[in-house]
């Protein structure tokens, strides 16, 4: 159904063994549910079939993220006012998704989101739809749900070690790139490339000079400059190790362009300045996941009041994009997933014709005279691949 890209309503519509809508969004509000672990094990799946075609010298990476899309609805659980929406560049109403991303450089992977509220939720906890007891998923996705972001974030990444995902490197954006936060990760025996807040209340070293911007130009003076271009943008950075007194030794790799000073941080000592800036760039995959969830997946296009429902339809949007992804992968296209989406759709949609053309003949063949004894079995074969075709395909074409 998410494939085909068909909303309940229709899929119901075209399916006459389809269940009516009531059930579909009784199976979305279901409080018992464990949406998270559903996709989290069929990643890991996809994963270990990835690994098989894998190249070894991949650089792997789990990239955190956090997207704000706008929601109208003043009932509807789970969204809040005065979200900061990078889109739109303004505080909107909305839902704040905080995603876990692994992506090895070719295909990336949803592997696990949780909800952010802020003190401004349109519908408070108390006043949600579904009464929760303590022990039900559905009242841990609330609960994750008051936490930090930058908790959030860490239980994501634990989670998914604890599952046995592997990766090289944590990507993170400057809000999340805090001393604690780092020191944390390099505890999960991750190392951490990201972005630094120049902030001197967030961000101070030990030595002379403690700020970013004292540490730039301390060694602005005596380090060499080098070039780089990003697309037609010309920057110069170079490189220092300093240290910090939770997270011990860090490198900054500091970028320079005409109006910008973007300091680059590793854990990761050994690391060529050239390779960190390379590996952040990377971070770029969550941003083109979400470009393709919004394109084809119906993710941020939820309008369900019900938070169990947000939950599970969210689920099912990252299950489908993974789903397309790995095709995508296993064919060996250098194509981005909307061509391999598309494709899909019109392969689903055409043997679907084709079997109702076939089915047509058969009843047509059954109900010629001459072929009245034969005609009873070709009745019977043709109830049964109706059957099969709407269990394996669940829609029927228009006739």
């Amino acid at each position: 159904m998410i494939i085909m890209d068909k909303k309940i309503s229709t899929f119901g519509e075209q399916n006459s063994d389809s269940f009516k809508k009531d059930v579909y969004y009784r199976l979305l509000q279901n409080k018992n549910y464990n949406w998270r672990k559903l996709l989290m094990l069929s990643t890991i799946k996809i994963l270990s079939l990835l690994h098989k075609v894998q190249e070894i010298e991949l650089t792997r990476v789990m990239i955190i993220d956090d997207t704000v899309d706008g929601k109208q609805g003043k009932k509807m659980e789970g969204s809040c006012d005065k979200l900061w929406s990078n889109k739109e560049k303004k505080l909107i109403r909305g839902v704040n998704t905080v995603s876990l991303n692994y992506s090895d450089g070719i295909s990336n992977f949803m592997l696990d989101f949780a909800i952010s509220f802020n003190n401004y939720m349109r519908v408070k906890l108390r006043d949600f739809t579904n009464e929760l007891n303590y022990r039900t998923n559905g009242y841990k996705r609330r609960a994750e749900g008051l936490m930090s972001k930058s908790k959030i974030a860490l239980d994501m990444v634990q989670r998914a070690i604890d599952n046995g995902i592997y990766a090289d490197y944590l990507l993170v954006d400057s809000w999340y790139s805090k001393p604690v936060f780092i020191k944390e990760v390099k505890e999960m025996g991750l190392e951490l490339i990201s972005r630094l807040a120049n902030n001197n209340k967030i961000w101070t070293f030990l030595g002379s000079q403690r700020t970013i911007d004292g540490v730039y130009r301390r060694f602005k003076k005596i380090k060499r400059i080098k070039i780089g271009y990003y697309g037609k943008i010309k920057y110069r950075y170079f490189s220092a190790i300093v240290r910090h007194s939770w997270v011990g030794k860090l490198k900054i790799v500091f970028i320079k362009t005409d109006s910008n000073l973007i300091p680059i941080v590793s854990t990761n000592l050994n690391l060529s300045d050239e390779e960190i800036i390379e590996l952040y760039k990377r971070r770029w995959d969550i941003e083109q996941g979400y470009k393709n969830l919004r394109t084809y997946f119906g993710f941020g296009q939820e309008q369900h009041r019900i938070y169990e429902a947000l939950i599970a339809r969210i689920t099912l949007s990252f299950l489908a994009h993974n789903l397309v992804s790995y095709i995508n992968r296993m064919e060996g296209k250098s194509e981005t997933i909307g061509s391999t989406f598309k494709e899909l759709e019109y392969k689903l949609t055409a043997l679907a014709i084709s079997m109702e053309l076939f089915l047509e003949i058969l009843e047509e063949i059954a109900e010629i005279e001459e072929f009245v004894k034969a005609g009873e079995e070709l009745a019977q074969i043709a109830h049964i691949l109706g059957v099969v075709r709407q269990k394996s395909l669940g829609w029927r074409c228009e006739r």
